[in-house]
């Protein structure tokens, strides 16, 4: 990726810019989840009068696998309140997290949303964001890198592509909760993440901005700033942008 793309400046004139991540759709009951879903579809119809952009860092849903033609069954309600995002000229970008190992063009073909499998950096505003899943951080864990490799490799893709997708939704749950089950309880994740982040401030940037151990953080990190945007199974947080400031806020349904 060039970069160009990956420096794009996001004009703000007014309007304000938008992060979540981690809903995990697709896990839990079926109550659960269609509440979930409305939780989400509810703050999305609220961030259009409002949005210019909106960031979503990865693990929308627990698991997603899209063959040529198929994609999992489910959630036309929340593709529609992007799509109408997407139709006020409202941007979206998807950013991969662990369990979006098997994603390809769907999003961008049929949404025009922009889907990036690895961080990016943007400016916004004049001040520079850097925007990571969160996944990989901690240290000295070689497994889970190398898991990683594994399944974001194009041939083991085509390989699993050839399994019949109720098969291959089932193998993909599995792998879910074993992700799931491997981070876990590891309170020294969230230090690793705040380390990296530290890093990055230092390195230059204004922000940092993280998903994926589901533990809500605002910290100021020196003259920068570090989020982790929690998730939306129990906290239902986010952040925003106005141009001047970044704030963590959570979703009451007003």
């Amino acid at each position: 990726m060039n970069a160009q793309r990956r420096r794009k400046t996001l004009p703000i004139q007014g309007k304000k810019t938008y992060f979540f991540s981690d809903a995990h759709l697709g896990l839990g009951s079926k109550n659960e989840d269609r509440a979930k879903e409305e939780r989400i579809i509810a703050f999305l119809n609220h961030i259009r009068t409002d949005a210019e952009h909106l960031f979503i860092l990865g693990d929308l849903f627990d698991y997603w696998f899209e063959y040529r033609t198929v994609v999992p069954k489910g959630y036309a309600r929340l593709f529609a309140a992007l799509a109408e995002l997407i139709r006020r000229g409202i941007g979206i970008t998807y950013l991969a997290g662990n369990h979006d190992f098997w994603m390809k063009g769907y999003l961008t073909e049929e949404f025009n949303i922009e889907v990036f499998p690895d961080p990016i950096e943007r400016i916004i505003g004049g001040k520079r964001f850097y925007l990571h899943h969160g996944d990989g951080l901690v240290k000295d864990d070689r497994g889970y890198r190398l898991l990683k490799r594994i399944f974001r490799n194009k041939f083991n893709i085509w390989l699993f592509s050839w399994v019949h997708p109720d098969i291959t939704a089932g193998i993909a749950r599995w792998s879910s909760r074993t992700s799931r089950n491997h981070t876990s309880g590891r309170k020294y994740e969230a230090t690793d993440m705040i380390d990296f982040a530290a890093q990055k401030i230092t390195a230059g940037y204004d922000f940092v901005i993280m998903g994926h151990n589901h533990q809500s953080l605002r910290k100021k990190l020196g003259r920068g700033t570090y989020i982790n945007l929690g998730d939306w199974m129990r906290e239902n947080t986010y952040a925003v942008f106005d141009g001047k400031k970044l704030d963590l806020k959570q979703w009451d349904g007003q």
